[in-house]
């Protein structure tokens, strides 16, 4: 299940409050590893819209966010090794 972007804009606000820097995550990397394709967070008694916007890549930190992608499996490779 996907986190709510309510949970990642409070540590960007607590990473600024904590190290006094208004940077967003206070100029800290963060590795995100998910597989967006999951489900939806999940919101007692909520319409689909309000799913979907709960989203991360409906947060104001998406644009931020770079997203990479594996080109190779490495588990496979070494198997053939």
């Amino acid at each position: 299940m996907m986190a709510h972007k309510k949970s990642l804009e409070a540590l960007d606000r607590t990473l600024q409050d904590l190290r006094k820097n208004q940077n967003q995550f206070s100029s800290a990397m963060i590795l995100l590893a998910n597989d967006f394709r999951q489900t939806l967070p999940v919101i007692p008694r909520s319409t689909p819209a309000d799913e979907l916007n709960a989203c991360l890549n409906s947060s104001i930190l998406w644009k931020n966010v770079k997203t990479l992608k594996l080109n190779m499996n490495m588990r496979v490779e070494l198997q053939n090794d």
